[in-house]
């Protein structure tokens, strides 16, 4: 393109992050105009970026942001699964113990999910994805995404489990289904507030009891409850 690339190239990674966004938001201080690029993904989306910014603004240095390729929407929107509501964890933990910790405290997140993962660790991830949210879990896994060897494999858990041990390369990019509407926990839980609040227990507080055993949120029951009383 003919394009010659002027000024001075400066490592920024999370082992200089804290020391050089100091430096950096002091040069932009003074005039200096600061680019952070990362040389895949988006700044600030598992990448250093986070601190900066937040340098920056702490220091009335004015931010803007061009949109670079970022493989949390990529993925989200070539998955085919619901993009209306999402919510993005970045890197499961890697120790098998505390991942499955951490994808339990995910099982009835409502909204679509978004992480990623190394390649090498793909396979057992999956799998414990597919012990924890069932083995049918809709899902799809994005391997280098908008670069030459892009693919999508969409199924369920189980099946992509074992079509992941065969070995994945490159930067993947998990998409898992949200967790389907518990309608029969719901309606124990209506039923249990509704007889609560009868006896004499202040609505609001029985659901914020009720609300986190039955796992389904404290606004959907308060109004299923609400609806169920005038009924």
């Amino acid at each position: 393109l003919g394009v010659r690339v002027g000024g001075r190239i400066r490592s920024y990674h999370e082992h200089n992050e804290a020391q050089r966004a100091r430096e950096l938001v002091a040069a932009a201080a003074d005039g200096a105009t600061v680019l952070v690029v990362s040389d895949a993904g988006m700044p600030g989306v598992s990448d250093p970026g986070y601190r900066i910014v937040r340098a920056a603004i702490d220091a009335g240095v004015r931010v803007t942001v061009l949109p670079g390729p970022s493989a949390v929407l990529t993925a989200l929107a070539v998955s085919g699964l619901a993009s209306d509501r999402f919510c993005f964890e970045g890197f499961p933990p890697r120790r098998a113990g505390e991942r499955s910790r951490w994808l339990a405290a995910l099982r009835d997140e409502a909204r679509t999910i978004v992480l990623f993962e190394a390649p090498h660790r793909t396979a057992e991830t999956l799998a414990a994805m597919a012990d924890v949210f069932g083995p049918d879990r809709a899902a799809a896994v994005c391997r280098e995404l908008t670069k030459t060897h892009e693919e999508v494999r969409r199924g369920g858990l189980a099946e992509l489990a074992a079509w992941a041990e065969h070995g994945v390369r490159g930067e993947v990019t998990i998409v898992v289904a949200g967790a389907p509407r518990r309608t029969a926990a719901l309606g124990a839980a209506v039923a249990e507030v509704v007889e609560r609040a009868a006896a004499g227990e202040r609505l609001k507080d029985v659901v914020a009891e009720v609300a986190p055993v039955a796992g389904v949120g404290r606004r959907e029951l308060y109004e299923a409850a609400l609806v169920a009383r005038r009924g």
